[in-house]
């Protein structure tokens, strides 16, 4: 299956969501699995990029902003995925999340921010 390995921060890390990938093949943690669902969203993405994780989020203005202050200092990771909280049900974030891991490597989202509605 897919290389992309995710990682779904604080405020995405519904258990069907997580399930659902993980079922269908993709390596997937959340913050709560490595005790990071009260940590700053920074630190989030440092960890994911750690990881090689690209970070899965609903909090779309602090992450494009934080994707922005990365890159303009100089700084890297692993990728960014966003989606507004609540358009999309389950199924179709599964879908959406399958296509764009089955279209883009790890080595393809480094420094990427997509956006999951891209993917629909």
């Amino acid at each position: 299956m897919s290389g992309l390995r995710l990682y779904f921060d604080a405020d995405s890390m519904q258990r069907a969501l997580i399930s659902g990938v993980r079922a269908r093949g993709i390596d997937a943690v959340r913050a709560v699995d490595v005790e990071l669902e009260d940590a700053p969203d920074e630190q989030q993405l440092e960890f994911a990029t750690a990881e090689g994780r690209v970070l899965f989020s609903y909090n779309t203005a602090d992450f494009q902003r934080i994707h922005t202050e990365f890159l303009s200092a100089g700084k890297s990771h692993a990728g960014i995925i966003l989606a507004p909280q609540q358009r999309y049900g389950l199924g179709d974030q599964i879908r959406f999340l399958l296509k764009l891991a089955n279209a883009r490597t790890a080595a393809e989202m480094k420094n990427r921010l997509e956006f999951l509605s891209n993917w629909a």
